[in-house]
C-alpha cells in the first residue's frame, strides 16, 4: 500500500514498521559484516526483541516527526534501507543514512533511495539542508554522498568510538537550492 518504485528492476522503497521486525533480522543478519564494522546499527538488532525495540524506536521518532526508516526490497526480499536519523523541522535540517547487504550492492539502489528522501525532505517538508555523516575509512558511503552531489564540509577526527576505535567523521551536506538547481 505504501510502496515506491526505485525504477524498472523491481527495486521498492517502503516504510519499515515493527511488525516487520523478523524480516529486518533477517536482513541484518545478512548484512551485519557490512554495516557492523562502521555503524552501530547492526548492533541494535541481533535478536527479534531487540530488532523489534529499533523499529519501534523509528516508528516513534516517525510519529514525533523526528525521524523516519524504509527498506529497500529488490525482488521482494528486504536487502537494505535508508533513514532521517535525524529530523528537525524546526531548524529544516536532517542526516539521512544507509546501508546494504551484499545482494543489494552494485545496484545503485541506495543512491535511488537517497534520492527519493532527499526529495521529499526538500520538495514536500521544505527542509534547508540534507546532511550525511561517515567515517572517512567508509569510502563506500564517501562515494556515496558525493554521486549525490553533496559537498564535503569537513572531517571532525576521531570523533566516532566504534569498536574500540576512533572513527574520523566526514560531514557533507546539501543545500535545497543546491539541489534544486542540480536537478
Amino acid at each position: 500500500m505504501f510502496t515506491m518504485s526505485l525504477g524498472d528492476d523491481g527495486a521498492q522503497l517502503r516504510p519499515l514498521e515493527p511488525w516487520q521486525a523478523e524480516e529486518f533480522l533477517a536482513h541484518m543478519d545478512r548484512a551485519r559484516a557490512l554495516v557492523d564494522p562502521w555503524i552501530p546499527f547492526a548492533a541494535a538488532a541481533t535478536d527479534l526483541d531487540s530488532a523489534r525495540a529499533l523499529l519501534q524506536r523509528y516508528a516513534d521518532k516517525q510519529a514525533a516527526d523526528t525521524g523516519r526508516i524504509y527498506g529497500i526490497w529488490l525482488d521482494g526480499t528486504l536487502v537494505g534501507g535508508v533513514l532521517f536519523r535525524i529530523f528537525d523541522a524546526a531548524t529544516g535540517s536532517c542526516e539521512i543514512g544507509c546501508w546494504l547487504e551484499p545482494a543489494g550492492q552494485g545496484r545503485g539502489l541506495v543512491h535511488r533511495a537517497s534520492r527519493k528522501l532527499i526529495d521529499w525532505a526538500f520538495d514536500v517538508r521544505g527542509m534547508h539542508r540534507v546532511e550525511w555523516i561517515a567515517s572517512s575509512a567508509n569510502t563506500r558511503s564517501v562515494g556515496a554522498a558525493a554521486r549525490l552531489g553533496m559537498t564535503r564540509e569537513g572531517i571532525l577526527r576521531e570523533a566516532f568510538p566504534h569498536h574500540g576505535v576512533r572513527h574520523d567523521e566526514e560531514i557533507w551536506a546539501v543545500l535545497a537550492e543546491e539541489w534544486r538547481a542540480a536537478r
